[in-house]
C-alpha cells in the first residue's frame, strides 16, 4: 500500500533518501592522505649521540699501548640432560691456557672436570685456605665475600653464567683464596684440580711450555691495566740520574672495517610514471626503506659479532646486579668504574624496573634536555632507551655505560661520507637499471661500525631482572 504525500511513516518502515549519500559524495571529493606510516621506526638514540668518525679506505685502526695482560674472556658449556660439559676449544679462555692450541690436550682437561652442583647459601671456597682448583661456572650466581675495612663481611664482585675464578693457582703453587665463594643460588660449576693440569703437563711437553712462559708474564713491569711501565721520576732533589723510558705499543693492533646493509628497492614503471599526486611513489618507498637499514644499523652496533658493543665489551667490564634487578647501587657502579661516562643504553623495560627501585627507595630520577626531549637521567648521565638490547628468554637484558669521543679515548662510531650517490652520511641510493618486466631497481647502501678506544670506554651490567615487581 502506498504512502500518502504528507502522511507518516509507519513505524519500522524506510525512509526515502532525500540527499546526496557520503559514500558518493566521496567519488568526487579529494581526500586527505597521510604519509605511509611504519611502526618500526623508534628513536634510535646510539646513532644519534655516538660521535662519527670519518674513516677514509674503509678501515679504522685503533693503535694501543703494549699490554702484557694474557686475556680474560668466558666460558661456554655444553648441556646434554643433567650433565654438562666444557667445550674444550672454551678453555683458551682462561688467562693461563690463551693462546694455547693443542686442541687433544684441552679436549683431555675438559675431560677432567668434574660437575658440581652447589645450593643457594652454600660456600664453595674459603677465605684464606689453600688454592687448588679452578672453578668454571656453568650456571648460577657466585658471591665473592671478603673482610670488610671494619672488620664485617663485604661483597667483593658477583659471577654469573660463564665466569671463573681460581685459575691463579694453575701458575702458583702457594695461591690462596684471597675471598670466600658463596652461592647466591643454586647452580652447577664444573671443577679442574690443579693436580689433574701438573699431571698432564708432566707428559704433555708443549702445555709445560706454555704454562711456563705465563709464568715468565708478571715478571714483566707493568701498570695496573696491564700496560707496560712507563719510568718516572718524582719527588727527587739535587742532580739525580732520571730514568730512561719510551712507549711501546701493540704490534699488531686491532682493525674495524666498515660494515654494509643493502638491499635492492624495486618500483614498476607505471606506478612511478602515474601514481605520483599528490605523494611521490618512488620517494615514499625509498624513506621508509631508509628508516628500515637505519633501524637494521642500530641493531648491528649493539649484536654484531665483530664489533656490536654488547660482544665486544671487556668481560673485567661486565657486572652483575647484586640483587638481581637494576638498582641504584649498580648504576652507581658502572659509573664508578669509567672516568667522564656521557650516556647509558637500556632497553625500555630495563627502564622501567629501574624506575621501580627507586620508587621502593623513594627516589626521584634527575631528567635532562637532549635535542628538546626529556630523557631520565641518574647522575646527572641521561638513560637512553634502545629496544635493540635483547631481553632473554628468562626476562634478563643488559644496560649499558658509555663514555663517547675520539677525544676521550671512548666509543666512537664509523662511517664514510662522500660516497657516490649519498643521499645521507654513508648511505646512497644508486640506480640499477630497468628491467624487461619495466620494474626499477635501486641499491640501498649503508657503511657503518663502532669501535671502543679502550676496554673501559664501555660497561655491561649484565642479566638484569625486568619482570620482579616485589
Amino acid at each position: 500500500m502506498s504512502v500518502e504525500a504528507g502522511s507518516e511513516v509507519r513505524e519500522g518502515q524506510a525512509q526515502p533518501q532525500r540527499s546526496l549519500g557520503t559514500a558518493a559524495a566521496r567519488n568526487l571529493a579529494t581526500t586527505t592522505k597521510s604519509a605511509p606510516q611504519m611502526q618500526e621506526i623508534t628513536s634510535r638514540w646510539l646513532l644519534r649521540m655516538l660521535p662519527w668518525v670519518q674513516v677514509q679506505g674503509g678501515t679504522y685502526r685503533v693503535n694501543r699501548r703494549l699490554s702484557y695482560s694474557v686475556g680474560d674472556g668466558r666460558v661456554t658449556f655444553i648441556k646434554t640432560g643433567d650433565q654438562v660439559r666444557v667445550i674444550p676449544a672454551e678453555l683458551g679462555e682462561l688467562p693461563v691456557l690463551r693462546d694455547y692450541q693443542d686442541e687433544e690436550v684441552l679436549a683431555e682437561l675438559a675431560q677432567r672436570c668434574r660437575q658440581r652442583e652447589f645450593a643457594q647459601g652454600e660456600t664453595l671456597t674459603s677465605f684464606g685456605s689453600q688454592s687448588d682448583e679452578v672453578f668454571l661456572l656453568a650456571h648460577g650466581r657466585v658471591e665473592k665475600v671478603g673482610p670488610g675495612p671494619y672488620g664485617d663481611d663485604a661483597v667483593l664482585g658477583v659471577l654469573a653464567d660463564g665466569s671463573y675464578f681460581g685459575d691463579r693457582c694453575l701458575t702458583d703453587p702457594d695461591s690462596i683464596w684471597e675471598y670466600t665463594a658463596k652461592a647466591a643460588t643454586a647452580g652447577t660449576a664444573l671443577v679442574l684440580s690443579r693436580q689433574d693440569v701438573l699431571t698432564l703437563a708432566d707428559r704433555v711437553e708443549s702445555l709445560a711450555r706454555h704454562l711456563e712462559h705465563v709464568r715468565s708474564i708478571p715478571a714483566q713491569r707493568t701498570n695496573k691495566y696491564g700496560e707496560a711501565a712507563i719510568d718516572l721520576s718524582a719527588g727527587h732533589v739535587g742532580e739525580a740520574v732520571l730514568p730512561g723510558t719510551f712507549v711501546d705499543y701493540e704490534s699488531a693492533p686491532r682493525e674495524y672495517e666498515l660494515s654494509v646493509a643493502q638491499t635492492v628497492l624495486r618500483i614498476h614503471g607505471r606506478v612511478a610514471d602515474l601514481y605520483n599526486q599528490p605523494m611521490n611513489q618512488t620517494e615514499q618507498q625509498l624513506r621508509l626503506t631508509v628508516e628500515a637499514l637505519r633501524e637494521r644499523q642500530e641493531h648491528e652496533l649493539v649484536n654484531h659479532r665483530e664489533f656490536g658493543l654488547l660482544n665486544n665489551c671487556e668481560y673485567d667490564q661486565r657486572f652483575q646486579p647484586h640483587d638481581g634487578v637494576p638498582s641504584p647501587d649498580d648504576m652507581d657502579e658502572l659509573l664508578s668504574r669509567r672516568r667522564g661516562s656521557k650516556m647509558f643504553l637500556a632497553h625500555p623495560r630495563a627502564i622501567a624496573a629501574f624506575g621501580r627501585e627507586c620508587n621502593k627507595r623513594g627516589l626521584y630520577p634527575d631528567s635532562v634536555e637532549i635535542a628538546g626531549n626529556r630523557v631520565p637521567a641518574w647522575r646527572g648521565v641521561p638513560i637512553f632507551p634502545c629496544n635493540k638490547i635483547p631481553i632473554s628468554d628468562a626476562r634478563t637484558t643488559s644496560i649499558l655505560c658509555l663514555r663517547t669521543g675520539e677525544a676521550e679515548q671512548g666509543v666512537i662510531g664509523l662511517h664514510q661520507t662522500g660516497i657516490p650517490d649519498e643521499i645521507e652520511p654513508s648511505l646512497s641510493v644508486r640506480f640499477m637499471g630497468i628491467s624487461e618486466q619495466a620494474i626499477i631497481s635501486y641499491l640501498v647502501t649503508a657503511y657503518y661500525s663502532a669501535a671502543i678506544l679502550v676496554p673501559d670506554a664501555l660497561g655491561v651490567l649484565e642479566n638484569v631482572e625486568i619482570g620482579r615487581w616485589r
